[in-house]
Protein backbone atom coordinates (compact mmCIF):
# COMPACT_ATOMS: atom_id res chain seq x y z
CA UNK A 1 0.00 0.00 0.00
CA UNK A 2 1.47 3.62 -1.32
CA UNK A 3 1.35 6.17 1.39
CA UNK A 4 -1.03 9.46 -0.51
CA UNK A 5 0.47 11.96 1.87
CA UNK A 6 2.32 14.57 1.16
CA UNK A 7 5.41 13.56 2.27
CA UNK A 8 5.58 10.45 -0.41
CA UNK A 9 5.24 6.74 -0.40
CA UNK A 10 8.73 6.38 1.27
CA UNK A 11 8.03 8.35 4.04
CA UNK A 12 8.18 6.61 8.03
CA UNK A 13 6.15 7.96 10.81
CA UNK A 14 6.80 7.37 14.43
CA UNK A 15 5.01 8.85 17.59
CA UNK A 16 6.43 8.62 21.00
CA UNK A 17 3.59 8.90 24.03
CA UNK A 18 6.20 10.03 26.40
CA UNK A 19 5.66 10.84 30.02
CA UNK A 20 6.12 14.56 29.53
CA UNK A 21 5.69 14.87 25.34
CA UNK A 22 4.29 13.70 23.03
CA UNK A 23 6.22 13.47 20.23
CA UNK A 24 5.46 12.98 16.24
CA UNK A 25 8.35 13.01 13.90
CA UNK A 26 7.71 12.00 9.93
CA UNK A 27 11.08 10.84 8.25
CA UNK A 28 12.80 9.15 5.52
CA UNK A 29 15.73 6.87 4.97
CA UNK A 30 17.37 7.03 1.68
CA UNK A 31 20.73 4.81 1.34
CA UNK A 32 20.96 5.10 5.25
CA UNK A 33 20.79 9.23 5.40
CA UNK A 34 18.00 10.43 7.91
CA UNK A 35 15.89 13.01 6.48
CA UNK A 36 13.59 14.77 9.32
CA UNK A 37 10.39 15.68 6.69
CA UNK A 38 8.09 16.74 9.76
CA UNK A 39 7.89 17.14 13.58
CA UNK A 40 5.36 18.14 16.43
CA UNK A 41 6.04 17.94 20.32
CA UNK A 42 3.42 19.30 22.38
CA UNK A 43 3.81 19.40 26.55
CA UNK A 44 1.27 16.77 27.81
CA UNK A 45 2.68 16.14 31.16
CA UNK A 46 0.99 12.91 31.07
CA UNK A 47 3.27 11.29 33.53
CA UNK A 48 1.64 14.30 36.09
CA UNK A 49 -1.30 12.93 35.77
CA UNK A 50 -1.51 9.89 37.89
CA UNK A 51 -3.25 9.70 40.97
CA UNK A 52 -2.54 8.27 44.11
CA UNK A 53 -4.18 5.31 42.72
CA UNK A 54 -1.80 5.05 40.18
CA UNK A 55 -4.79 5.95 37.75
CA UNK A 56 -4.77 8.61 34.74
CA UNK A 57 -6.81 11.47 35.79
CA UNK A 58 -9.41 12.65 33.27
CA UNK A 59 -7.68 15.98 32.48
CA UNK A 60 -4.39 14.50 31.90
CA UNK A 61 -6.38 11.91 29.78
CA UNK A 62 -8.23 14.65 27.81
CA UNK A 63 -5.19 17.15 27.20
CA UNK A 64 -3.81 13.46 25.41
CA UNK A 65 -6.58 12.59 23.57
CA UNK A 66 -6.81 16.68 21.77
CA UNK A 67 -3.09 16.18 20.77
CA UNK A 68 -3.50 12.62 19.68
CA UNK A 69 -6.18 13.92 17.24
CA UNK A 70 -4.22 16.78 15.79
CA UNK A 71 -1.26 14.03 15.28
CA UNK A 72 -4.07 11.79 13.77
CA UNK A 73 -5.73 15.15 11.37
CA UNK A 74 -1.36 14.87 10.45
CA UNK A 75 -1.76 11.48 9.35
CA UNK A 76 -4.97 10.40 7.42
CA UNK A 77 -4.15 8.40 5.04
CA UNK A 78 -0.73 7.57 6.30
CA UNK A 79 -0.03 3.62 5.30
CA UNK A 80 -0.28 1.64 8.84
CA UNK A 81 2.44 -0.64 8.15
CA UNK A 82 4.99 2.63 7.37
CA UNK A 83 3.51 3.94 11.18
CA UNK A 84 4.55 3.47 14.49
CA UNK A 85 3.18 5.06 17.95
CA UNK A 86 4.32 3.81 21.28
CA UNK A 87 4.14 4.46 24.93
CA UNK A 88 6.72 4.32 27.80
CA UNK A 89 6.54 4.17 31.44
CA UNK A 90 3.30 6.64 31.91
CA UNK A 91 1.04 3.88 30.92
CA UNK A 92 3.54 1.03 31.70
CA UNK A 93 2.57 2.21 35.22
CA UNK A 94 -1.26 3.58 34.56
CA UNK A 95 -3.79 1.02 36.13
CA UNK A 96 -6.72 2.11 33.31
CA UNK A 97 -4.23 1.82 30.59
CA UNK A 98 -6.78 -0.39 28.85
CA UNK A 99 -9.52 1.97 28.40
CA UNK A 100 -7.15 4.97 27.98
CA UNK A 101 -5.77 3.18 24.97
CA UNK A 102 -8.88 2.57 23.41
CA UNK A 103 -10.01 6.17 23.36
CA UNK A 104 -6.62 7.38 22.54
CA UNK A 105 -6.42 4.76 19.61
CA UNK A 106 -9.68 6.11 18.28
CA UNK A 107 -8.36 9.86 18.70
CA UNK A 108 -5.31 8.83 16.59
CA UNK A 109 -7.03 6.52 14.06
CA UNK A 110 -3.76 4.09 14.27
CA UNK A 111 -2.53 1.09 16.96
CA UNK A 112 -0.93 2.42 19.59
CA UNK A 113 1.76 -0.40 21.32
CA UNK A 114 2.72 -0.21 25.60
CA UNK A 115 6.66 -0.87 24.98
CA UNK A 116 8.48 -2.52 28.08
CA UNK A 117 11.70 -0.68 29.46
CA UNK A 118 14.20 -3.14 27.84
CA UNK A 119 12.37 -2.47 24.54
CA UNK A 120 12.72 1.27 25.33
CA UNK A 121 16.30 1.40 25.84
CA UNK A 122 16.90 -0.77 23.26
CA UNK A 123 14.58 1.50 20.40
CA UNK A 124 16.83 4.52 21.85
CA UNK A 125 20.16 3.05 21.08
CA UNK A 126 19.34 2.43 17.61
CA UNK A 127 18.31 5.73 17.27
CA UNK A 128 21.53 7.40 18.61
CA UNK A 129 23.94 4.52 17.38
CA UNK A 130 22.55 5.33 13.77
CA UNK A 131 22.68 9.22 13.63
CA UNK A 132 26.52 9.54 15.98
CA UNK A 133 28.06 6.50 14.05
CA UNK A 134 31.18 4.85 16.28
CA UNK A 135 32.79 1.65 16.95
CA UNK A 136 34.15 2.89 20.28
CA UNK A 137 32.33 1.02 23.16
CA UNK A 138 29.43 3.90 24.40
CA UNK A 139 27.30 4.37 27.22
CA UNK A 140 23.76 5.59 26.65
CA UNK A 141 21.82 7.53 29.05
CA UNK A 142 18.08 8.80 28.80
CA UNK A 143 16.23 10.65 31.53
CA UNK A 144 12.38 10.45 30.33
CA UNK A 145 9.48 11.81 32.44
CA UNK A 146 9.19 8.51 34.93
CA UNK A 147 12.00 6.72 33.44
CA UNK A 148 15.81 6.26 32.67
CA UNK A 149 17.11 3.92 30.74
CA UNK A 150 20.86 3.24 30.48
CA UNK A 151 22.03 1.23 27.52
CA UNK A 152 25.60 -0.16 27.02
CA UNK A 153 26.45 -0.60 23.45
CA UNK A 154 29.36 -0.69 20.47
CA UNK A 155 28.60 0.13 16.71
CA UNK A 156 24.62 -0.46 16.36
CA UNK A 157 25.12 -3.36 18.53
CA UNK A 158 23.05 -2.66 22.06
CA UNK A 159 24.91 -4.54 24.22
CA UNK A 160 23.26 -4.32 27.77
CA UNK A 161 19.91 -1.97 28.19
CA UNK A 162 18.16 -1.91 31.19
CA UNK A 163 15.58 0.42 32.40
CA UNK A 164 14.52 2.54 35.79
CA UNK A 165 11.53 3.53 37.48
CA UNK A 166 13.00 6.99 38.21
CA UNK A 167 12.10 10.32 35.53
CA UNK A 168 12.19 13.68 35.65
CA UNK A 169 8.79 14.68 36.25
CA UNK A 170 8.23 11.84 38.76
CA UNK A 171 10.71 12.99 40.99
CA UNK A 172 9.73 16.84 40.57
CA UNK A 173 6.29 15.76 41.64
CA UNK A 174 8.09 13.52 44.38
CA UNK A 175 10.66 16.84 45.81
CA UNK A 176 9.10 19.86 44.24
CA UNK A 177 5.60 19.77 43.96
CA UNK A 178 5.06 22.87 46.59
CA UNK A 179 7.30 24.75 43.80
CA UNK A 180 9.97 25.33 46.39
CA UNK A 181 13.78 25.10 45.23
CA UNK A 182 15.76 24.22 48.20
CA UNK A 183 18.83 22.56 48.95
CA UNK A 184 17.32 20.07 51.17
CA UNK A 185 15.00 19.03 48.34
CA UNK A 186 17.67 18.75 45.72
CA UNK A 187 19.58 16.48 48.48
CA UNK A 188 16.70 14.34 49.29
CA UNK A 189 15.92 14.17 45.12
CA UNK A 190 19.33 12.99 45.12
CA UNK A 191 19.19 10.20 47.68
CA UNK A 192 15.92 8.29 46.20
CA UNK A 193 17.63 8.85 42.97
CA UNK A 194 20.74 7.23 43.86
CA UNK A 195 18.49 4.12 45.68
CA UNK A 196 16.50 3.82 42.19
CA UNK A 197 20.16 3.41 40.49
CA UNK A 198 22.23 1.74 42.92
CA UNK A 199 21.97 -1.28 40.74
CA UNK A 200 23.51 0.49 37.67
CA UNK A 201 26.62 0.69 39.18
CA UNK A 202 27.13 -2.84 39.33
CA UNK A 203 25.99 -3.17 35.71
CA UNK A 204 27.45 -0.98 33.64
CA UNK A 205 30.19 1.00 35.93
CA UNK A 206 33.95 0.66 34.44
CA UNK A 207 35.12 -1.59 35.43
CA UNK A 208 32.23 -4.10 35.40
CA UNK A 209 31.09 -3.57 32.28
CA UNK A 210 32.67 -5.53 29.19
CA UNK A 211 33.63 -3.85 26.85
CA UNK A 212 33.91 -0.95 29.37
CA UNK A 213 32.87 2.59 27.79
CA UNK A 214 34.79 5.14 26.36
CA UNK A 215 31.90 7.73 26.03
CA UNK A 216 28.74 9.16 27.21
CA UNK A 217 25.97 10.33 25.31
CA UNK A 218 22.43 11.83 26.49
CA UNK A 219 19.45 11.41 24.62
CA UNK A 220 16.11 13.21 24.70
CA UNK A 221 14.27 16.01 26.81
CA UNK A 222 15.87 16.30 29.90
CA UNK A 223 19.63 15.67 28.53
CA UNK A 224 19.10 18.34 25.79
CA UNK A 225 17.40 21.00 27.96
CA UNK A 226 20.20 20.68 30.12
CA UNK A 227 22.53 20.61 27.46
CA UNK A 228 21.13 24.37 26.15
CA UNK A 229 21.32 26.01 30.09
CA UNK A 230 24.86 25.63 30.03
CA UNK A 231 25.87 26.46 26.37
CA UNK A 232 23.56 29.86 26.73
CA UNK A 233 24.53 30.50 29.95
CA UNK A 234 28.57 30.08 29.01
CA UNK A 235 29.11 27.59 31.54
CA UNK A 236 30.29 24.64 28.73
CA UNK A 237 30.08 24.14 25.07
CA UNK A 238 26.98 22.43 25.52
CA UNK A 239 28.20 19.19 27.40
CA UNK A 240 27.51 17.82 30.34
CA UNK A 241 29.56 18.50 33.35
CA UNK A 242 29.35 17.87 37.20
CA UNK A 243 31.02 21.42 37.48
CA UNK A 244 27.68 22.70 35.10
CA UNK A 245 25.34 20.74 36.62
CA UNK A 246 26.60 22.09 40.38
CA UNK A 247 26.14 25.57 38.74
CA UNK A 248 22.78 24.88 37.39
CA UNK A 249 20.95 23.30 40.83
CA UNK A 250 22.71 26.38 43.12
CA UNK A 251 21.16 28.69 40.35
CA UNK A 252 17.65 27.12 41.07
CA UNK A 253 18.36 27.30 44.71
CA UNK A 254 18.83 30.77 44.44
CA UNK A 255 15.87 31.40 42.96
CA UNK A 256 13.74 29.34 45.04
CA UNK A 257 10.98 28.91 43.33
CA UNK A 258 9.89 27.39 40.37
CA UNK A 259 7.91 30.26 39.53
CA UNK A 260 10.60 32.46 39.63
CA UNK A 261 13.27 30.36 37.55
CA UNK A 262 15.04 32.03 35.02
CA UNK A 263 17.95 29.95 33.48
CA UNK A 264 19.21 30.69 29.98
CA UNK A 265 17.65 28.41 27.45
CA UNK A 266 14.93 27.21 29.92
CA UNK A 267 11.75 26.69 28.18
CA UNK A 268 8.84 27.13 30.09
CA UNK A 269 7.34 24.15 29.18
CA UNK A 270 10.72 22.05 31.16
CA UNK A 271 10.40 24.90 34.17
CA UNK A 272 8.82 22.42 36.35
CA UNK A 273 10.25 19.70 35.95
CA UNK A 274 13.98 20.68 35.26
CA UNK A 275 14.92 20.01 39.50
CA UNK A 276 14.24 16.11 38.95
CA UNK A 277 16.22 15.87 35.58
CA UNK A 278 19.28 17.88 37.36
CA UNK A 279 18.73 15.57 40.47
CA UNK A 280 19.07 12.60 38.38
CA UNK A 281 21.88 13.65 35.98
CA UNK A 282 23.88 14.80 39.13
CA UNK A 283 23.63 11.13 40.74
CA UNK A 284 24.38 9.32 37.52
CA UNK A 285 27.43 11.05 36.90
CA UNK A 286 28.09 10.97 40.57
CA UNK A 287 28.38 7.50 40.75
CA UNK A 288 29.88 6.19 37.42
CA UNK A 289 32.78 9.00 37.71
CA UNK A 290 31.64 10.81 34.79
CA UNK A 291 33.78 13.47 32.86
CA UNK A 292 31.08 14.86 30.23
CA UNK A 293 27.67 13.94 28.82
CA UNK A 294 27.38 14.74 25.00
CA UNK A 295 23.69 15.26 23.70
CA UNK A 296 22.96 12.84 21.54
CA UNK A 297 20.78 13.86 18.49
CA UNK A 298 19.02 10.47 17.93
CA UNK A 299 16.34 9.51 20.52
CA UNK A 300 13.11 6.69 20.91
CA UNK A 301 11.15 8.45 17.69
CA UNK A 302 14.64 7.51 15.58
CA UNK A 303 15.12 4.36 16.83
CA UNK A 304 11.56 3.18 15.76
CA UNK A 305 12.17 4.70 12.58
CA UNK A 306 15.00 2.79 11.89
CA UNK A 307 13.80 -0.44 12.88
CA UNK A 308 10.30 0.30 10.84
CA UNK A 309 12.99 0.23 7.74
CA UNK A 310 14.56 -2.64 8.66
CA UNK A 311 11.14 -4.80 9.06
CA UNK A 312 10.14 -3.27 5.37
CA UNK A 313 13.58 -4.21 3.95
CA UNK A 314 13.44 -8.05 5.08
CA UNK A 315 9.96 -8.42 4.13
CA UNK A 316 8.28 -5.78 1.99
CA UNK A 317 6.09 -8.29 0.24
CA UNK A 318 6.06 -11.34 2.35
CA UNK A 319 7.15 -12.64 5.98
CA UNK A 320 10.76 -13.12 5.53
CA UNK A 321 13.40 -13.30 8.33
CA UNK A 322 11.75 -10.07 10.49
CA UNK A 323 14.17 -9.19 13.08
CA UNK A 324 12.39 -10.29 15.97
CA UNK A 325 12.95 -14.12 15.23
CA UNK A 326 16.20 -13.73 16.13
CA UNK A 327 14.93 -13.35 19.82
CA UNK A 328 12.03 -15.73 19.53
CA UNK A 329 14.97 -17.95 19.15
CA UNK A 330 16.62 -17.27 21.89
CA UNK A 331 13.53 -18.45 23.48
CA UNK A 332 13.38 -21.51 22.16
CA UNK A 333 17.11 -21.92 23.28
CA UNK A 334 16.96 -20.84 26.42
CA UNK A 335 13.21 -23.00 27.42
CA UNK A 336 14.73 -25.94 25.16
CA UNK A 337 11.83 -25.88 22.60
CA UNK A 338 10.95 -28.94 20.95
CA UNK A 339 12.28 -26.73 17.45
CA UNK A 340 11.16 -29.69 14.99
CA UNK A 341 7.51 -29.93 16.70
CA UNK A 342 7.58 -25.57 16.67
CA UNK A 343 8.06 -25.93 12.82
CA UNK A 344 5.35 -28.28 12.10
CA UNK A 345 2.99 -26.62 14.23
CA UNK A 346 3.90 -23.37 12.34
CA UNK A 347 3.66 -24.40 8.81
CA UNK A 348 0.56 -25.99 9.08
CA UNK A 349 -1.26 -23.10 11.32
CA UNK A 350 -0.10 -20.55 9.03
CA UNK A 351 -1.67 -22.75 5.93
CA UNK A 352 -4.80 -22.99 7.57
CA UNK A 353 -5.01 -19.23 9.07
CA UNK A 354 -4.46 -18.52 5.19
CA UNK A 355 -7.68 -19.83 3.76
CA UNK A 356 -9.42 -18.83 7.19
CA UNK A 357 -8.47 -14.86 7.10
CA UNK A 358 -6.64 -14.45 3.88
CA UNK A 359 -7.17 -10.57 4.39
CA UNK A 360 -5.31 -10.72 7.39
CA UNK A 361 -2.67 -7.90 8.33
CA UNK A 362 1.20 -9.33 8.05
CA UNK A 363 1.63 -9.08 11.60
CA UNK A 364 -1.57 -11.00 12.35
CA UNK A 365 0.55 -13.89 10.07
CA UNK A 366 3.93 -13.21 12.37
CA UNK A 367 2.26 -13.17 15.48
CA UNK A 368 0.38 -17.00 14.79
CA UNK A 369 4.06 -18.47 13.49
CA UNK A 370 5.85 -16.99 16.52
CA UNK A 371 3.06 -17.54 18.91
CA UNK A 372 3.26 -21.96 17.02
CA UNK A 373 7.36 -20.85 17.99
CA UNK A 374 7.12 -20.58 21.74
CA UNK A 375 3.78 -22.65 22.55
CA UNK A 376 5.07 -25.39 24.45
CA UNK A 377 7.46 -23.60 26.66
CA UNK A 378 5.41 -23.86 29.62
CA UNK A 379 6.43 -27.47 29.63
CA UNK A 380 9.65 -26.28 31.14
CA UNK A 381 7.90 -25.48 33.97
CA UNK A 382 5.49 -28.43 34.46
CA UNK A 383 4.23 -30.81 31.51
CA UNK A 384 0.39 -30.65 33.31
CA UNK A 385 -1.35 -27.43 31.65
CA UNK A 386 1.69 -26.24 29.88
CA UNK A 387 -0.71 -23.63 28.10
CA UNK A 388 -1.32 -21.65 30.83
CA UNK A 389 2.33 -22.03 31.74
CA UNK A 390 3.39 -20.94 28.40
CA UNK A 391 0.84 -18.06 28.30
CA UNK A 392 2.00 -16.21 31.61
CA UNK A 393 5.55 -16.83 30.16
CA UNK A 394 5.02 -14.89 26.64
CA UNK A 395 2.95 -12.66 28.55
CA UNK A 396 5.70 -11.44 30.88
CA UNK A 397 9.02 -12.11 28.67
CA UNK A 398 11.09 -9.12 27.90
CA UNK A 399 11.18 -9.86 24.03
CA UNK A 400 13.31 -7.23 21.63
CA UNK A 401 11.31 -5.99 19.02
CA UNK A 402 8.07 -6.49 20.54
CA UNK A 403 5.33 -4.02 22.34
CA UNK A 404 3.81 -5.69 25.29
CA UNK A 405 0.69 -5.61 23.56
CA UNK A 406 1.44 -7.57 21.20
CA UNK A 407 3.29 -9.98 23.60
CA UNK A 408 -0.07 -10.15 25.65
CA UNK A 409 -1.87 -11.10 22.75
CA UNK A 410 0.61 -13.79 21.46
CA UNK A 411 -0.06 -14.97 24.86
CA UNK A 412 -4.02 -14.87 24.77
CA UNK A 413 -3.48 -17.06 21.75
CA UNK A 414 -1.14 -19.52 23.38
CA UNK A 415 -3.72 -20.02 26.37
CA UNK A 416 -6.27 -21.06 23.44
CA UNK A 417 -4.10 -23.67 22.00
CA UNK A 418 -5.72 -26.18 23.60
CA UNK A 419 -8.98 -26.77 26.33
CA UNK A 420 -11.52 -24.86 26.64
CA UNK A 421 -12.58 -21.93 24.52
CA UNK A 422 -14.68 -20.19 27.64
CA UNK A 423 -11.47 -18.47 29.01
CA UNK A 424 -11.38 -16.74 26.12
CA UNK A 425 -14.83 -15.91 25.43
CA UNK A 426 -14.33 -12.25 25.48
CA UNK A 427 -11.38 -12.09 23.39
CA UNK A 428 -12.43 -14.59 20.43
CA UNK A 429 -15.27 -12.36 20.02
CA UNK A 430 -12.48 -10.68 17.55
CA UNK A 431 -12.82 -11.77 13.96
CA UNK A 432 -8.71 -11.68 14.14
CA UNK A 433 -7.87 -13.79 17.17
CA UNK A 434 -10.62 -15.98 16.73
CA UNK A 435 -8.98 -17.20 12.92
CA UNK A 436 -5.75 -17.47 14.68
CA UNK A 437 -6.91 -19.07 17.58
CA UNK A 438 -8.18 -21.99 15.46
CA UNK A 439 -5.66 -22.33 12.69
CA UNK A 440 -3.43 -23.15 15.56
CA UNK A 441 -5.75 -25.62 17.43
CA UNK A 442 -6.19 -27.73 14.40
CA UNK A 443 -2.88 -27.64 13.46
CA UNK A 444 -1.86 -28.75 16.99
CA UNK A 445 -4.08 -31.61 16.60
CA UNK A 446 -2.98 -32.44 13.28
CA UNK A 447 0.60 -32.25 14.79
CA UNK A 448 0.04 -33.84 17.91
CA UNK A 449 2.12 -37.54 17.40
CA UNK A 450 4.93 -35.19 16.27
CA UNK A 451 5.46 -36.39 12.79
CA UNK A 452 5.28 -34.00 9.63
CA UNK A 453 1.88 -34.67 6.92
CA UNK A 454 3.36 -35.51 3.72
CA UNK A 455 0.79 -33.09 2.48
CA UNK A 456 -2.03 -30.43 4.51
CA UNK A 457 -4.13 -33.69 6.44
CA UNK A 458 -7.20 -31.37 5.79
CA UNK A 459 -8.91 -28.86 3.98
CA UNK A 460 -10.84 -25.81 5.20
CA UNK A 461 -13.60 -23.61 3.63
CA UNK A 462 -15.05 -20.78 5.02
CA UNK A 463 -18.51 -19.38 4.69
CA UNK A 464 -18.77 -16.52 7.06
CA UNK A 465 -18.53 -18.08 10.75
CA UNK A 466 -19.78 -21.31 9.12
CA UNK A 467 -16.35 -23.95 8.30
CA UNK A 468 -16.34 -26.76 6.56
CA UNK A 469 -13.48 -29.32 7.68
CA UNK A 470 -12.84 -32.00 4.95
CA UNK A 471 -9.99 -34.18 6.10
CA UNK A 472 -7.59 -36.14 3.75
CA UNK A 473 -9.17 -40.33 3.36
CA UNK A 474 -5.51 -42.04 3.73
CA UNK A 475 -4.59 -39.68 6.43
CA UNK A 476 -7.50 -40.82 8.57
CA UNK A 477 -7.44 -44.42 8.27
CA UNK A 478 -3.18 -44.11 9.51
CA UNK A 479 -4.26 -41.50 12.31
CA UNK A 480 -7.65 -42.73 14.00
CA UNK A 481 -6.87 -41.23 16.89
CA UNK A 482 -6.51 -37.31 14.92
CA UNK A 483 -10.14 -38.08 13.60
CA UNK A 484 -11.42 -38.78 17.19
CA UNK A 485 -9.74 -35.39 18.59
CA UNK A 486 -11.20 -33.36 15.90
CA UNK A 487 -14.56 -34.77 16.60
CA UNK A 488 -14.01 -33.25 19.95
CA UNK A 489 -12.68 -30.14 18.75
CA UNK A 490 -16.05 -29.55 16.19
CA UNK A 491 -17.84 -30.06 19.85
CA UNK A 492 -16.37 -27.83 21.69
CA UNK A 493 -16.33 -25.01 18.83
CA UNK A 494 -20.24 -25.65 18.35
CA UNK A 495 -21.34 -25.55 21.87
CA UNK A 496 -19.30 -21.88 22.48
CA UNK A 497 -21.59 -20.47 19.46
CA UNK A 498 -18.42 -18.75 18.55
CA UNK A 499 -18.92 -20.75 14.98
CA UNK A 500 -20.04 -23.34 13.29
CA UNK A 501 -17.47 -26.22 12.61
CA UNK A 502 -18.94 -28.87 10.78
CA UNK A 503 -16.55 -32.17 8.59
CA UNK A 504 -17.82 -32.92 5.30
Amino acid sequence: MLNPTRWGPDALAAIDLGSNSFRLEVARLRSGDYKTLAYWKEPIRLGAGLDANQDLTEAAMARALECLRRFGAELRGFAPERLRAVSTQTLREARNRDAFLVRAQEALGFPIEVISGREEARLIYAGVARLHESQRPRLVIDIGGRSTEIILGQGHQALKVESFQIGSVGLSVRFFADGRLTAEAFRAAQIAAAAELEEAVQLFARPHCQPAWLEVLGSSGTVGAVSQILEESGQTDGRITQDGLRWCIQACIQAGQVATLKLPGLREERRNVVAGGLAILYTLMVMFDIDAIEPARGALRQGLVFDMAERLRVHPQGLGDDPRAGAVLDVQRRFGVDTAQALRVRELARHLHQTLAPRAAREQRLELGWTADLHEIGQQVSHHDHHRHSHYLISHLDLAGFSQNQLRRMGLLVLGQRGGLRKLEAELREDSLLWQVLALRLALLCCHGRETPVRPPLKLKRREREITLTLDPAWVRAHPQTEYLLQQELLQWNKSGLLQLQSA
